[in-house]
């Protein structure tokens, strides 16, 4: 039993209004995350910061049907929308210590677990989704991800998420890196999204994806970079006046939750938590690749000045990421699997 006391007064929380209400908060999230022994197996919270008709939470909504059919409700999924448990560092965390929690996550922030994975996140690493994909099925992959479930207690339920690449969103005309000197651009707060922004000439500001429309509209930032679906689930088309298809990141993301929790499941669970974590990834990006054609000329209509160039001196650029993050020759071994014949 948990048991609140007022930490400037060792009073019961209940004679402290505040430190009442956050006794309350902790005993509701700690409940949330970690049930009685009775539903800790059965159930995983699965939490996003997308909003609710991004094609990813479409792709959880797919998720929660395909479990709980399947597994004729013995497991639980329950979605939580805008972070409400805590944002996607902290319920990393919190998977790591055995509790009920799952998120998508791309492979840059997983690299501060297990730096292989970040190279997924690394400019202009693979020319499609396609080759993505192909990575994603390959021997270097599944080592990586072994290792991070032995050495973090981080289970990847499928890494076929993919939510498009991301482009640049700015207040100007862009196209080259010199075009972005000096502009403060909102990235992902991991090394490999940092070093990459600021390879193609702009400044990395790491912000919280809920924070951006703000951020732009108080002018925080001057830019951002995005995929087309977030960039349009998130409104910041009224906020911005043109988009740079640079192409410089395809972002794939996993669903990833706790070791110990996928490990106490009966193998027959395991068999449908990872079959339809695949499924809902290959439905999300389904609905990805169709949305993605819809979007370029509703923003279009909107003002927004969507601009296709030349992104050769991108690619140039930012070649220097690999060597200062320490991929260089992982990036030779991926290259090299890539191009091996009948890939």
């Amino acid at each position: 039993m948990i048991r609140c006391r007022s930490i400037a007064t060792d009073k019961p929380a209940s004679r402290t209004p505040l430190a009442g209400k956050l006794c309350f908060l902790m005993t509701s999230i700690l409940f949330l995350l970690f049930p009685g022994s009775a539903s800790a197996v059965t159930q995983l919270n699965v939490i996003t910061a997308l909003s609710s008709n991004d094609p990813m939470y479409k792709g959880l909504e797919e998720f929660k049907r395909l479990v709980e059919q399947n597994s004729q409700r013995s497991i639980e999924i329950r979605l939580f929308l805008g972070s409400q448990l805590g944002n996607d560092d902290d319920m990393l965390e919190q998977a790591m210590l055995g509790a009920n929690v799952a998120v998508l996550a791309d492979a840059g922030r997983l690299s501060i677990y297990q730096h292989e994975l970040g190279i997924l996140s690394a400019p202009y690493l693979v020319r499609d989704a396609n080759e993505l994909k192909t990575l994603v099925t390959s021997p270097l992959f599944a080592n990586w991800a072994e290792t991070l479930a032995r050495e973090d207690e981080l289970h990847i339920f499928s890494f076929n998420w993919w939510q498009g690449a991301r482009h640049l969103l700015t207040q100007k005309k862009v196209t080259e890196p010199a075009d972005l000197d000096s502009v403060r651009m909102r990235t992902i707060g991991m090394p490999v999204w940092i070093e990459t922004i600021r390879a193609m000439g702009a400044t990395p500001t790491p912000l919280s994806w809920s924070e951006v429309y703000s951020g732009l509209q108080q002018k925080v930032i001057d830019a951002a970079e995005a995929q087309f679906t977030g960039m349009w689930g998130a409104r910041l088309y009224e906020v911005v006046s043109h988009v740079t298809k640079t192409g410089h990141i395809q972002l794939l993301s996993g669903l990833v939750g706790s070791k110990k929790w996928f490990d106490a499941l009966t193998p027959k669970q395991q068999k449908v938590v990872t079959q339809a974590a695949i499924k809902a990834g290959d439905h999300a990006s389904d609905l990805v690749r169709h949305a993605e054609a819809s979007i370029v000329l509703e923003l279009k209509e909107k003002g927004v000045e969507v601009t296709d160039i030349d992104t050769n001196a991108f690619e140039q650029a930012t070649r220097s990421v690999y060597p200062k993050l320490g991929y260089a020759k992982l990036h030779q071994q991926v290259q090299a699997y890539l191009q091996e014949p009948g890939r």
